[in-house]
């Protein structure tokens, strides 16, 4: 009997996991097994990292790794071990080993929500951004109904300072394969970011003509074929 892998979700910046439920819906229409663990948004490496890879180890049986925005660059970090059959981002990051989050967009132009960020000090010496709320239906996911927009600005969590300028360890697309959703109207991460990481990555990639940085929330259906794709990609026989 094939074993599909268990599909673990990871949110980035700005955000939390409830923005996956329409992906979750149609991936377990599917019978699919899925999670969608919180991601602490405290660092790449050892805070965020560290925690993926505690998930991943939990499960028994393949795993299949979906990430969006800064949720790309925690797989990236996390998914090397055995039992990751892929890697699959969704407007979301895919540094290379050394390389950090500022560094990888500093050669693009800068994202559409850099003067609506919003800093705070951290008691440890710190420090944590958010987007203002304001700004965020507009910028952030654009292409949901208002009400649903203004619920996920109010509820967004902020990333440590120190996750945009932690270098990245060995990436995770060297040794397994990738896929990639590719919003065009992304105004949080310039498009050409995404499509220069993924093609270094040698992801297979879908472009989604319109679609806001929230493309799984506002486009899960075809989110989800993509999704299915990897998962039927890295179905696993019994030994």
């Amino acid at each position: 009997m094939v074993t599909a892998p268990t599909v673990v979700l990871v949110h980035g910046a700005f955000a939390d996991a409830s923005g996956f439920r329409g992906l979750y819906d149609n991936l377990k229409w599917e019978g699919l097994s899925v999670i969608a663990p919180p991601n602490p948004l405290r660092g790449l490496t050892g805070g965020d990292g560290e925690y993926l890879k505690s998930v991943i180890a939990g499960i028994d049986g393949p795993v299949l790794l979906v990430g969006h925005s800064y949720g790309g660059a925690v797989i990236t970090a996390a998914g090397g071990a055995e039992n990751v059959t892929g890697l699959v981002y969704l407007a979301g990051y895919a540094p290379d080993e050394g390389e950090n989050l500022t560094d990888l967009q500093s050669s693009f132009p800068e994202p559409k929500i850099l003067p609506f960020i919003v800093q705070q000090a951290l008691p440890d010496g710190g420090t944590e951004f958010s987007l203002s709320p304001a700004a965020f239906p507009s910028l952030f996911c654009p292409d949901l109904p208002a009400d649903d927009a203004a619920f996920y600005a109010v509820t967004q969590r902020p990333l440590a300072g120190v996750a945009l300028s932690e270098a990245a360890p060995r990436p995770a697309w060297r040794s397994k394969p990738a896929w990639a959703v590719l919003p065009t109207a992304d105004l949080v991460i310039d498009p050409g970011v995404h499509r220069f990481s993924y093609d270094r990555a040698g992801a297979t990639v879908t472009e989604l003509e319109g679609a806001s940085h929230a493309v799984m929330t506002s486009r899960p259906d075809e989110v989800a074929q993509v999704v299915l794709a990897a998962a039927r990609a890295g179905a696993t026989q019994p030994a």
